[in-house]
């Protein structure tokens, strides 16, 4: 018996080698750090902003450099201590995703899903409003879109706008917030930068390790 389980743990072991190995140097498979991290990346999905699944993620699984794995664990170790955790909805990103968008972005026809993200914000200025570029930090393997969980429901914090909202409610300082959404938004803040990340602050959920190791170079791996 002794016999099968070490069989066991060893092809288990194997096989999260060889698929580790497939990735390049420096960037890790986000569960094989911090393994109890609440996944959901939402361009996996249609809940996003496209209203479709995104070009180049093929799996719900979060690719990031290590130093951001190991960052993040130390995230969600703080936070559990009260207990909150860590969601993720996006990290590394295809550059062919990025190519996703932009050719989304100029069919001003296509806006299935501008009632939820972008009410506001007419189409064809989306990159004259920085909305979309042609170059994202996330293809760098080092930025995060998240937020934080109740551990028991697991339920969103209230943030004071949806995640990849596009308007003035997703800065940090809007002026309209309660003060509770203040104070969640605070939270998050806080606990990021404390472990060695930046925000942008038009977007509250919108994270960068800094001295990432990978500051110019634009990946396109597949997300699987």
């Amino acid at each position: 018996m002794k016999n099968k389980v070490f069989l066991l743990v060893f092809a288990l072991a194997a096989l999260a080698f060889t698929k580790q190995s497939h990735l390049p140097k420096g960037f890790v498979y986000a569960k094989t750090v911090v393994p109890d991290l609440d996944v959901e990346l939402r361009y996996y999905s249609t809940n996003n902003f496209v209203g479709d699944t995104i070009t180049g993620y093929k799996a719900n699984t979060l690719i990031v450099t290590r130093p951001t794995a190991e960052a993040l664990k130390k995230v969600q170790a703080e936070l559990q201590e009260r207990n909150l955790c860590l969601r993720i909805y996006d990290g590394y990103r295809p550059q062919r995703a990025v190519n996703h968008f932009i050719r989304w972005a100029k069919n001003l026809n296509d806006t299935i899903n501008k009632r939820r993200f972008y009410p506001d914000v007419n189409k064809r200025h989306l990159f004259r409003d920085g909305y979309i570029a042609s170059r994202s930090g996330h293809s760098r393997g080092s930025t995060l879109d998240l937020t934080i969980i109740d551990g028991n429901t697991l339920k969103p914090l209230d943030m004071g706008s949806p995640f990849d909202f596009f308007g003035e409610q997703s800065w940090i300082e809007h002026p309209s917030l309660t003060k509770e959404q203040k104070q969640n938004r605070q939270l998050l803040q806080t606990v990021m930068l404390k472990h060695g990340f930046r925000n942008y602050p038009k977007e509250w959920w919108h994270f960068t390790l800094r001295g990432e190791p990978f500051p110019d170079t634009y990946f396109d791996f597949v997300i699987k």
